[in-house]
């Protein structure tokens, strides 16, 4: 029953008067139904624990929350890539297949190579490979703001080119790109080394001789260091090539850190 306020009342079971409770009251009196059952739940939780009987679940469900939260949280940080230490200088490579490692297995490149000489001989730098096979040095223009904004490189290695050549591209274009790329790393306060290759002599002479000096040109004009030529020493040995002729072995990967290293080195400042 209820008053016109919307408050329950009752009736005593001898046909006592009414009495009214607690306006607010949810009917967990001494009497009431929720009051018992609540008291009964305690005394046999109670009786459980005291028995031992209950330890058990207590100690499994304790040991499922923690192997959860340790599943979780290694989930999380396994998604999270580390934040690189601002204070280790980043050495950039931007360049093609060669730098890749097109054809290799992962650790072989030069690249590879490369960090583990810069760690030896105890260089702080931490060596960024933004190499993409196929890549021109339109495709290196394209994204090379963006690699100088995310790593803020203090060392740039340009190893871009061959492809245009390959592919019997505009040269004068291709020179500007690498021009814009050298200008872009000097005015973000990088260093910057390039990377140069020559083409076989069926491109004819006159598109040979200007692919070759491109290299050289910018560097000159850019007065930056210049690499002459990535596979000097091994070249023209099909031994050091993979079947297609145009990808270096795995043996041929320490001649091709022996011809960046000399150029590359005073760009680096002192070891630790």
């Amino acid at each position: 029953m209820g008053d016109r306020g919307g408050r329950a009342v009752s009736k005593r079971e001898n046909g006592g008067p009414r009495r009214r409770r607690v306006a607010g009251s949810r009917g967990f009196g001494p009497r009431s139904p929720h009051f018992v059952r609540r008291a009964f739940y305690r005394a046999a939780l109670r009786s459980l624990y005291n028995r031992g009987s209950f330890l058990p679940d207590i100690m499994m469900l304790r040991r499922s929350v923690l192997a959860v939260f340790l599943a979780f949280f290694a989930a999380v940080a396994s998604g999270v890539p580390a934040r690189a230490d601002p204070d280790v200088p980043v050495l950039l490579v931007v360049g093609d297949s060669i730098s890749a490692a097109h054809g290799l297995v992962a650790g072989q490149g030069w690249v590879d190579l490369l960090a583990s000489r810069l760690r030896s001989e105890r260089y702080a730098h931490r060596v960024v490979n933004a190499s993409i096979t196929g890549d021109t040095t339109a495709g290196g223009r394209a994204r090379f703001a963006s690699l100088l904004a995310q790593h803020k490189p203090a060392v740039v290695v340009i190893e871009l080119g061959g492809n245009d050549g390959l592919r019997g591209g505009n040269l004068k274009s291709a020179r500007e790109n690498l021009d814009t790329m050298v200008t872009l790393a000097r005015r973000a306060g990088a260093k910057v080394l390039l990377v140069g290759m020559k083409l076989p002599p069926n491109y004819g002479p006159a598109y040979t001789r200007e692919f070759d000096a491109m290299f050289e040109a910018v560097g000159k004009a850019q007065k930056v260091p210049v690499v002459p030529y990535f596979f000097a020493g091994f070249g023209e040995n099909n031994d050091f090539f993979q079947p297609d002729r145009i990808h270096p072995t795995a043996a041929a990967q320490p001649m091709l850190l022996d011809n960046v290293w000399p150029a590359l080195k005073p760009l680096l400042g002192k070891p630790r």
